[in-house]
């Protein structure tokens, strides 16, 4: 109950982080570099002031030995192109490639490392990944190749920073090691790209709401889930991401509520419950017998 608590919540993050960054960069009230650079800032800040104020009830602190710098540097290769790729790309094509390349990630790795899963894997990732399609097929056009090149750059980011998760016991200090080495790296893209620098007041507001809360509180508890998590099911259980963000937009968007976003979540939630029902066989991934 515990896993499950912790994926519902880091995935409601994810679909608030898609939504925030969508606003931000349409309007446009900030250039893509300096909103992921005040993501990492505020996440890396907010992660800080948690993590001093866990110190106080015995938890542990981050250090040096949480994290590390390719942890750090995957996060940033996730978040900069992240915001660069939506500048060009619709918002369902941009999920269709983002989400793909998390599966291809992450459903390698596994297999590669041991994981064998049962044919309902397979059966129920098809129809999760049939309903996404379904979902964003509307909007899915030729895309850029740069947009669609730096959401795939960015796939593969989050599906190896997650991969990267699964082994640490200490969440919270893990996240926040890599939120602070991380902020350098975002400093570093928007140094380089100063004369495309642009902010408004409500683009800072909603790139800090992105970073404190969607991205740092969000991969915290993700990292916590990752730990009852195979990488089969952390890869498969992702695709309910797209369907939250809809409803977000259904809510706080205006956006219409569809026939077809009804039958895609059907598809979606059923292929994800169907994965996640199944037995998995030992997986030397994990290191431990997963059921």
């Amino acid at each position: 109950m515990r896993t499950l608590a912790y994926t519902v919540l880091a995935l409601v993050a994810f679909a608030a982080n898609s939504i925030l960054c969508r606003i931000a960069l349409s309007q446009p009230a900030v250039d893509p570099a300096t909103f992921s650079s005040i993501r990492l800032i505020s996440g890396a800040a907010t992660l800080l002031l948690v993590t001093t104020m866990a110190r106080g009830t015995g938890a542990r602190s981050s250090s040096s030995s949480s994290s590390s710098w390719i942890a750090a540097g995957v996060l940033a290769a996730y978040a900069v192109p992240f915001a660069f790729a939506y500048t060009q790309l619709s918002a369902g094509t941009g999920a269709l490639i983002l989400f793909g390349w998390v599966q291809v990630t992450m459903l390698v790795a596994a297999v590669a490392s041991g994981e064998r899963p049962h044919a309902a894997h397979w059966i129920g990732l098809s129809i999760a990944l049939a309903g996404l399609v379904y979902l964003v097929l509307p909007g899915v056009s030729a895309p850029p190749p740069a947009g669609a090149a730096l959401m795939s750059v960015a796939g593969v980011g989050w599906g190896t920073y997650s991969l990267l998760g699964r082994g640490t016991k200490h969440p919270l200090a893990h996240t926040t090691a890599n939120f602070v080495r991380a902020v350098p790296m975002g400093l570093a893209v928007s140094a380089v790209l100063f004369r495309q620098f642009h902010l408004e007041a409500s683009g800072a507001w909603l790139a800090v709401a992105s970073g404190s809360l969607a991205s740092g509180v969000g991969y915290a508890l993700w990292y916590a889930a990752l730990r009852g998590l195979s990488a089969t099911r952390a890869a498969i259980v992702q695709l309910a991401v797209p369907v939250i963000a809809a409803a977000g937009g259904v809510l706080f968007l205006g956006e219409g509520l569809s026939r077809r976003f009804l039958i895609a979540t059907i598809l979606i939630i059923g292929g994800i419950a169907m994965t996640v029902r199944s037995t998995e066989r030992p997986s030397q991934l994990a290191g431990q017998e997963l059921h």
